[in-house]
């Protein structure tokens, strides 16, 4: 058996309430058909679940990533550090980033979020808008020392990062290893582009090694090798970190499940490398 990972700090957990309609309003109906156990991630999931899932694996700490919807997910950034302040975690929050008319009123709803101790940096929370926002938002993200987390499949990939080029001093976390769809060799071809035109940009560009259950159906090793081993290669091991999208993954297995498929595929790595990948990385990142 791998030896597991002295530590882990998970980069991509979502503490949600799907009671709470209006903050999430997709969780009110799970799916009937379709593939998973869609009532594993259409579930109250707080930070007590949490830790009892992830129990065996030393979790120390644990990022929060924005789940509301619209401008639900500023009040969730500072809610949850609220509640953290008397509790258990996260311990970093990467907020929302929702539509606006202006960029002057997207920078207002970044400073509103900075007065929650905890949050670190946004992902964009609008169903229409693209991967990457206005420049003059991420020049505000640049100057505030925020994170900008890049949700985009792989046909966007080849474009965030010509329009992210110009960021050298932006850190850029691509969530969900690049997000791809399927596990089509179109997709992963179009995927292999994007992740190099991305950790083409720099040492500022980071890879969240998280999320692949969903596309792949599987939280296997021989699902998860090609993506994990290429990303791991182009990012290099300093830029890379592992998280669990709990409980979105959950719908295809349990933390030890996914957590053991990490440990394998890593399993050759030196004790340095694994404490990057996961822990020390995502502590820099997110500064926790």
């Amino acid at each position: 058996m791998t030896d597991r990972p002295s530590r882990v700090v998970d980069a991509h957990v979502h503490i949600w309430d799907p009671a709470r309609t209006d903050w999430y309003p997709y969780l009110a109906h799970p799916p009937k058909d379709g593939a998973g156990d869609a009532s594993r991630m259409y579930r109250r999931f707080d930070v007590d679940t949490y830790k009892a899932e992830a129990a065996g694996w030393n979790v120390e700490k644990f990022i929060n990533v924005a789940a509301a919807t619209g401008r639900s997910s500023i009040d969730e950034t500072i809610e949850l550090d609220g509640k953290a302040q008397a509790g258990d975690g996260p311990d970093a929050i990467i907020g929302g980033l929702p539509p606006t008319d202006t960029v002057k009123e997207a920078i207002e709803l970044l400073d509103r979020q900075m007065t929650a101790s905890r949050f670190r940096g946004v992902r964009p929370m609008g169903a229409n808008m693209g991967p990457v926002p206005d420049a003059g938002v991420l020049h505000a993200l640049q100057e505030r020392n925020l994170v900008f987390e890049l949700m985009a499949h792989p046909d966007q990939l080849e474009t965030a990062a010509r329009e992210l080029a110009a960021f050298d001093d932006l850190t850029v976390v691509v969530e969900h290893t690049g997000w791809p769809r399927s596990n089509t060799d179109e997709e992963r071809a179009m995927w292999r582009t994007g992740i190099d035109a991305l950790a083409g940009l720099g040492d500022n560009v980071a890879c969240k090694l998280s999320g692949l259950a969903m596309p792949l159906q599987s939280m296997s090793v021989d699902a998860f090798a090609p993506w994990l081993e290429y990303a791991i290669e182009v990012f290099g091991v300093d830029r890379c970190m592992f998280a669990s999208n709990f409980p979105v993954d959950s719908m295809y297995g349990t933390f030890d499940e996914l957590y053991a498929t990490f440990s394998a595929l890593t399993s050759g790595l030196d004790g340095k490398s694994r404490e990057e990948l996961f822990a020390a990385n995502a502590e820099r990142v997110y500064r926790c």
